[in-house]
């Protein structure tokens, strides 16, 4: 039996990971700017053209890292709220659960959330491979808030959205469908709340917040609990995060 090509592609398995490890230490130290592909082989220890037959360009590696981190970040949120239903706990409470998931990854993984969320890479494009990935975390969301929205858990608006419907076909997709009013523009306030999420991330990984508040933890689930309001849902605070 010929496994010679199972052997070659169990090879570039294992030297991609060995890669996108040395590749992660980059980003801690010089940021994704400072990152090339002489750079990840000088620091995996592996000749430049051992990484080149794994990652031809320095695009190749910076989707594969794009990739990782949406993926690992969205699978933290993902086991958050099954954790949460699991515990038959309300949509306001998975709300917090995968909220302060993606908190601890964020910290966690403080180079990869910068990677995903921070500045763009100079001359970096992301290619349509990111897309599922990085839908991975407003799908978590969406599955919340329509499961809020079913079982009844939601406020209906004081007002709605003036104008037409400002949404993509893509994210009416990724919800299900425009809900009946009084709720028709959920999805747009959940594009509110997962972008105000994002933005608290942003400001506390990158210490913006440090230095007006005492306890980054506590203020984190009061914002969340803010933001929540804004789509009618109740978050229980009062609970330890730490």
């Amino acid at each position: 039996m010929d496994v010679s090509g199972t052997n070659s592609a169990n090879e570039n398995i294992g030297s991609a990971a060995v890669i996108k490890a040395s590749a992660r230490q980059l980003l801690m130290k010089l940021g994704a700017g400072g990152l090339s592909l002489e750079a990840a082989a000088r620091e995996s220890g592996l000749p430049v053209r051992d990484v080149e037959a794994v990652f031809p360009h320095r695009d190749d590696l910076l989707t594969a890292l794009v990739i990782d981190a949406y993926d690992e970040s969205g699978a933290a949120m993902e086991q958050a709220d099954r954790d949460a239903r699991d515990a038959n706990a309300p949509a306001g409470a998975r709300l917090l659960a995968v909220a302060r998931a993606l908190r601890q990854w964020s910290f966690d993984n403080p180079a990869d959330f910068t990677l995903i969320y921070g500045s763009p890479v100079p001359d970096y494009h992301a290619p349509q491979d990111t897309v599922p990935p990085a839908s991975r975390t407003p799908a978590v969301l969406a599955g919340i808030v329509r499961a809020a929205l079913e079982a009844g858990e939601l406020t209906p608006p004081r007002r709605a959205v003036p104008g037409p419907p400002l949404l993509r076909p893509e994210a009416v997709e990724l919800f299900g469908g425009v809900p009946e009013a009084p709720f028709s523009d959920i999805i747009e306030r959940g594009i509110v709340l997962w972008s105000s999420l994002i933005g608290l991330l942003v400001f506390q990984v990158f210490s913006r917040t440090h230095d007006s508040v005492r306890d980054e933890a506590a203020f984190f689930d009061f914002a969340i609990a803010v933001a929540a309001e804004g789509i009618g849902l109740e978050v229980p605070l009062g609970e330890t995060t730490d």
